[in-house]
């Protein structure tokens, strides 16, 4: 019975040309050496951050208790979208709050933070090139990035204030509006949300 046993037991061995311990340990290797490739092509592509001179606003709009409040932002946060949604986040807006952010006098953003909600805009999605804040709105949204060679246009939530009285078509006219510099157009948005003085009093335009 043992022998029978021992006869069953007994397999063919089979060559195993699978990699061995030391052969995956070198495809570890060039896996890392592959996403290190990535990430580094990653950072050649992101924008540097805009400096102090790039910046020219950046400020938070909300109501409390009804009242139109304005407050100015630390300017670090118009180099980084998850930083700024976090701080909105603390602002005790009766309908949340709206950040404001001018860059170079050529571009806007915005960002809403409602509870859970957030949305963004962008008055060019061709200055994703240059700024990491507009490369953040196009990678929230899911957007791909634009080329040099494309045409000026807004993206993101053009909605973002149809609540306070500012609809879709009038904010993307808005926004288009390439000859103005960017300070003044958010000057506009502000005034026709009723935060007028408000922005005025930290913009000092």
């Amino acid at each position: 019975m043992s022998d029978e046993l021992d006869d069953e037991l007994e397999f063919e061995s089979l060559e195993d040309d699978r990699p061995g311990l030391d052969d995956l340990d070198d495809l570890d290797d060039l896996d890392v050496d592959d996403d290190e490739e990535d990430d580094d092509d990653d950072d050649e592509d992101y924008p540097e951050d805009a400096t102090e001179e790039d910046i020219d606003l950046v400020l938070a709009l909300y109501r409390e208790e009804g009242a139109a409040q304005a407050m100015e932002l630390d300017i670090e946060l118009a180099n980084d979208l998850d930083a700024l949604i976090a701080q909105l986040r603390r602002i005790p807006g009766d309908a949340g709050a709206l950040a404001m952010i001018s860059l170079a006098n050529e571009v806007f953003v915005l960002v809403r933070v409602r509870g859970k909600t957030v949305q963004v805009f962008c008055s060019d999605v061709v200055t994703a090139l240059d700024w990491p804040i507009c490369r953040d709105v196009v990678d929230f949204l899911g957007e791909e990035l634009p080329v040099e060679d494309d045409e000026s246009a807004p993206v993101g939530d053009a909605d973002i204030l149809a609540d306070a009285g500012l609809r879709e078509f009038d904010l993307e006219s808005i926004a288009e509006n390439y000859d103005e510099d960017a300070p003044e157009l958010l000057a506009q948005i502000a005034k026709k949300i009723q935060f007028g003085p408000q922005f005025q009093a930290i913009a000092n335009l």
